[in-house]
């Protein structure tokens, strides 16, 4: 008691007795008396927490993709055999056609007894103007059943992790549309076993092509129009897309040559997740060239796929974090933020208060002594 007022204490410096542990807090705090809210405080802290959330999301979708790399290398192992998976309409009968291969060794493959052929109509894979009708979106874009990505850079339209994925279901053909009327094509389609050197894959007319018995073709029946749905090398991924996937070409005339020059690389798709072994996928790619032109009658019209297998091997890698370094990631991205935000915020404060001190103190001419703007 002191001049009749009440001595009160107007700082808690000291810990409660019988509070051990808050006697070692290092965290000082301010009284909430000594806060004051502010609107342009609570301007900052909505620009920080959108900053946050943007770098955060930002963060977390790079990690999604991951890294990829495309590594080449010359092949080391030596592979004596090769798949190749077709899946091709010709507009023409089944019986009238031959498909056969020849490759460098000297051997000669009559493709045509290991593969389905199936009769179909020509105006259930195309339109009137020779445009696909299947497999694509209302853009126009190949279905892959893994999303779109324009951006997207390397090697197909999906991520490494989604051809990975999608490689690893299983490999089934579509089924063939069910004939309305009088089948004027013949789908040719499944899988063979070649030797894994350069070789001619070749689709003629009957009785044409090579010297054998039999009887020829008439030429007015020649038209190797044609629907490429599916060319592939190595193990069957019907959800890879290859550069001929879906592509149609018209013949001009009878007498029609089509030529696909194509050169495969030996592909190896693998994803590294940092916390799980590494999932991989073996494949092939090709690089192709075409060349179509009508030719004389004393040529062999039809459509041939030359070959060549080149001897590197390309790697391609995505590598992705693990979840607990995305997590420290995350954390640095936020603490960054909040202490970049803090002090922004403070010196903005600081430097305001001074432009205000010094507009106030241009104006202010002091209050003992002015005597300016007054006549004696």
């Amino acid at each position: 008691m002191m001049n009749g007022y009440d001595e009160k204490p107007h700082y808690d410096d000291e810990p409660d007795s019988g509070s051990f542990v808050r006697a070692f807090d290092a965290f000082p705090k301010s009284k909430p008396q000594y806060v004051t809210r502010t609107s342009g405080g609570g301007k900052w802290t909505i620009v920080i927490s959108v900053i946050s959330c943007i770098l955060v999301w930002s963060e977390l979708v790079r990690w999604w993709q991951g890294e990829e790399s495309h590594t080449f290398a010359v092949e080391k192992g030596v592979g004596h055999s090769m798949q190749i998976n077709l899946d091709i309409v010709m507009r023409m009968q089944c019986r009238d056609l031959h498909i056969n291969v020849q490759d460098a060794a000297g051997d000669r493959i009559l493709a045509a007894t290991r593969l389905k052929e199936d009769p179909t109509m020509w105006s259930q894979w195309v339109d009137a103007k020779g445009i696909h009708k299947l497999g694509t979106d209302e853009h126009g874009r190949a279905i892959t059943n893994a999303g779109w990505h324009p951006h997207e850079e390397g090697f197909g339209e999906e991520h490494v992790h989604d051809i990975v994925a999608m490689g690893r279901k299983k490999a089934r053909w579509a089924k063939t549309p069910r004939v309305r009327g009088n089948a004027d094509s013949c789908r040719i389609y499944g899988s063979l076993d070649l030797n894994k050197v350069q070789g001619d894959f070749h689709i003629t007319a009957r009785g044409h092509g090579y010297v054998e018995f039999g009887e020829h073709l008439d030429h007015s029946a020649f038209n190797f129009s044609h629907v490429i749905n599916e060319l592939s090398f190595g193990p069957f991924y019907p959800s890879l897309v290859n550069p001929l996937d879906r592509t149609v070409n018209l013949a001009s005339a009878n007498f029609h040559k089509f030529q696909y020059f194509l050169s495969i690389v030996p592909t190896i798709y693998s994803v590294d997740s940092g916390s799980s072994p590494a999932r991989t996928i073996f494949t092939n790619q090709y690089a192709v060239t075409e060349q179509s032109h009508e030719i004389s009658d004393h040529m062999v019209p039809g459509v041939f796929f030359k070959y060549d297998i080149e001897p590197i091997l390309l790697t391609i890698e995505e590598r992705r974090d693990s979840v607990l370094a995305f997590l420290i990631k995350a954390i640095n991205v936020l603490s960054g933020v909040l202490v970049a935000g803090h002090w922004t915020f403070t010196l903005s404060g600081w430097a305001k208060e001074v432009m205000g001190r010094r507009r106030r103190g241009g104006r202010s001419e002091g209050v003992i002594g002015a005597k300016s703007g007054y006549e004696d």
